[in-house]
């Protein structure tokens, strides 16, 4: 059934669809913005986003620096989140399992969902050298572009694989990162035959990347277990030997408790 348009249903609200643009406009780069920053990032005239930012900070979503009159997220971001958490039910299915992945391993293990054409980490579990960025959830990332949207689109039908690489958007991360849909293809193909995806050095510099899919009970992917190690003490070859059995041991044991 095709979902009606914003300006045929009569059931969407443009003021809050607005508002939500505004705690839209922070990110991992953008984490204190201005008035000036908030128009020019939302698109909406100063005067419109001064009473939604205004508004939001009143309701407690966003706080006030004082002395620089920039706004950034408030405490209520991190209730979003935790209310996420708690009613994803794969979140609290895969939370124990991959944390006994994690402390076999020794290396960080992360959950990512599709959203769209883009993946979302929900959960990440670090260990001693994962860096600040990936120990946070709600990280979203092209999924073209990583070995847990690789993961998850070697499941879907060939045709709609086809289709969702030829027209999904890229990013840059790194020099290695590649933008050539023909490679990505063929990783995506070798991801289907081999039940996981890995990567090196697409998303950060010297790291290597690997995922299994956790399929659902209409045989379709749901979201993967996905392990990020250096490529200083480990090869791709090391990793297919010593972390991808108990990788898809992993995914295999939450797909058959989701169906």
């Amino acid at each position: 059934m095709t979902c009606p348009t914003q300006k045929q249903n009569t059931l969407f609200v443009s003021s809050l669809a607005k508002g939500l643009r505004v705690l839209e406009a922070f990110d991992e780069e953008h984490h204190a913005l201005g008035l000036s920053d908030l128009s020019r990032r939302t698109g909406m005239d100063k005067s419109a986003t001064q009473r939604l930012a205004n508004t939001l900070l009143m309701t407690g979503y966003l706080v006030r620096d004082d002395a620089t009159k920039r706004f950034r997220p408030s405490h209520k971001f991190l209730e979003m989140a935790y209310a996420y958490s708690w009613s994803d039910p794969l979140v609290q299915l895969a939370m124990p399992k991959l944390i006994e992945l994690s402390g076999r391993l020794g290396e960080t293990v992360n959950m990512a969902e599709l959203s769209g054409s883009d993946i979302v980490y929900v959960i990440r579990i670090p260990c001693q050298r994962t860096g600040f960025a990936a120990t946070l959830i709600g990280r979203r990332a092209p999924a073209l572009s990583t070995s847990s949207g690789r993961a998850m689109l070697a499941v879907l039908p060939p045709a709609e694989r086809k289709v969702c690489v030829e027209n999904w958007p890229l990013r840059r991360f790194t020099a290695q990162t590649t933008l050539d849909r023909t490679a990505i293809a063929r990783s995506v193909e070798e991801a289907a035959e081999k039940g996981y995806a890995i990567i090196q050095g697409e998303m950060m510099m010297r790291e290597i990347g690997v995922a299994a899919p956790v399929i659902g009970a209409d045989g379709r992917p749901v979201a993967t277990v996905q392990c990020s190690v250096s490529a200083y003490h480990w090869t791709p070859k090391k990793v297919e030997r010593e972390i991808v059995p108990f990788l898809v041991d992993t995914a295999s044991g939450i797909t058959p408790s989701l169906r």
